[in-house]
């Protein structure tokens, strides 16, 4: 059974979004959208349990 493209509809979209927003809205508006959607990747990668934060820090040893 194949698992509907969740990862690819989401870049479509994403891309798309930062396609329009280049267009448009000029490079200043691009680059705070781009920074925008990464953070926000991050953080839904973090509360759906794909990132664990301690793993993030480096060790001290």
């Amino acid at each position: 059974m194949n698992q509907f493209p969740v990862w690819s509809i989401v870049g479509l979209t994403f891309g798309t979004i930062l396609g329009i927003v280049g267009a448009f809205g000029g490079l200043n508006a691009f680059l705070i959208v781009l920074v925008l959607g990464v953070v926000g990747f991050f953080v839904g990668l973090i509360l759906e349990g794909g990132v664990e934060i301690p793993k993030l820090r480096a060790r001290r040893q």
